[in-house]
């Protein structure tokens, strides 16, 4: 696996690797959605390193491309590591791609049959992004709402979230 700190923003490169895994490995597969196309999407610092969304005609992604040495965990292509965000704790794939070197992944949707147009998977991942660095407000609206908020165990309330659950906290 080929490991390279990117200095600078990687949208560049990951749209270019991911236009050309759209090219070959997933040519023809059949669960491609036709109005889509490869975007990488809000790339930012985080942590040291590069957070962004990866928008596909096959699937949306959380992904993290390293931004400097210092605490990158590598965790080998196809291994899973949790991964820390305000919204909670969320499971990443290792990947590695000669034109990009390691990243990691966090598939929020496959496929994107789902999605009408560009735009609109556009902004789902905009608003995905702003929901995993955002922590989950818990308004109670009672009074004995509050007593269980209080008295729940600690290890309770910090529970790893998953993808559906996630987007079940952002449910208006």
């Amino acid at each position: 696996m080929t490991f390279r700190v990117h200095t600078v923003n990687p949208e560049d490169a990951v749209e270019a690797v991911f236009f050309r895994i759209q090219q070959t490995t997933m040519a023809d597969v059949p669960i491609l959605n036709p109005a889509l196309s490869v975007e990488a999407i809000d790339f930012q610092r985080w942590q040291g390193h590069w957070l962004g969304m990866v928008v596909t005609p096959w699937c949306m992604s959380l992904t993290l491309v390293p931004g400097s040495t210092d605490n990158w965990a590598s965790v080998g292509v196809n291994k899973r590591r949790f991964v820390k965000f305000p919204a909670g704790d969320f499971a990443f794939l290792g990947g590695a791609e000669e034109e990009l070197g390691e990243y990691q992944s966090c598939s929020l949707f496959s496929p994107m049959g789902k999605f009408a147009n560009q735009l609109e998977a556009v902004q789902t991942a905009r608003a995905a992004m702003i929901g995993l660095l955002t922590a989950p407000v818990v308004e109670p609206d009672s009074a004995a709402a509050k007593t269980e908020a209080k008295v729940l165990p600690r290890a309770d309330q910090s529970k790893a979230i998953s993808r559906r659950g996630f987007f079940a906290l952002r449910k208006p």
